[in-house]
């Protein structure tokens, strides 16, 4: 499906699309909306898996605005295990992660800490937020996003083995470059569990669900539609989207 055909389905289910690039029910814009309230200009940002920097493929301005952090506050660092995060152009830096159990930050240096869309690939939960609490400063914050394990979503993606997910994805979502793919694990994907990683690791924090846009089915404007209206009354326990943000004790 072209873009303007995707476009096209997309407006037809949320026609307020039109005005300003997103959807009343846009996860994205409604967790760095969040995250931009908590951003101070004296603060230093880390990006936990930062990536190549996704964002500069966003076709709508006022999203890509707000994932971006570089130029409004003091410092922003990017570490990731993938070297092709050095090539991300939103970072002040970029620090390699040699072992996902160690990151390359000072301790309590922290003010801001986003993880977006990693945690369900992270092998060690229980390392990443030691880690957590040990980079981020007493009065710091947390900002997490992942799948709920337990969404319809993550659900069909955990029994799809991973060597699948590659070919999936280049139907359900062809503007995603393989380099943005990687295994699936869900070791901390539900609500009490990352409540409990948080609370373990110092902080104070909410964790919620959160529904969005279908965005998975677009490659069939039928389920698409569909879902858009289904979603609207799915129970709370079966949201897509997990969101959490916690301040350091």
């Amino acid at each position: 499906m072209s873009h303007e055909r995707r476009e096209g389905l997309v407006s037809s289910a949320y026609p307020e699309v039109e005005f300003g690039g997103f959807s009343r029910v846009d996860g994205l814009v409604a967790f760095y909306g969040r995250v931009q309230a908590l951003l101070q200009p004296e603060f230093t940002a880390l990006d936990v898996g930062c990536g190549r920097g996704s964002q500069a493929d966003d076709r709508s301005p006022f999203r890509k605005h707000l994932r971006t952090f570089r130029g409004r506050c003091r410092h922003v660092i990017g570490i990731d295990l993938d070297p092709i995060a050095g090539d991300n152009p939103f970072l002040d830096e970029f620090r390699r992660m040699e072992t996902p159990q160690k990151w390359p930050i000072d301790d309590s240096s922290i003010d801001l800490l986003l993880s977006d869309c990693v945690l369900e690939h992270v092998s060690d939960p229980a390392a990443f937020f030691a880690e957590a609490g040990r980079v981020v400063k007493p009065g710091g914050f947390i900002c997490l996003r992942t799948p709920n394990a337990l969404s319809y979503v993550a659900l069909v993606a955990r029994i799809m083995p991973n060597r699948l997910h590659r070919r999936i994805l280049r139907t359900a979502q062809p503007t995603r470059q393989e380099d943005d793919v990687f295994p699936t694990l869900y070791r901390c994907n539900r609500k009490g569990l990352l409540r409990r990683f948080l609370r373990d690791s110092g902080f104070d924090a909410v964790v919620y669900r959160h529904e969005g846009q279908p965005a998975y089915l677009t490659f069939s404007p039928a389920l698409y539609r569909a879902m858009a209206v289904m979603t609207r009354h799915i129970p709370d326990f079966f949201k897509t989207t997990l969101v959490a943000f916690g301040r350091r004790k």
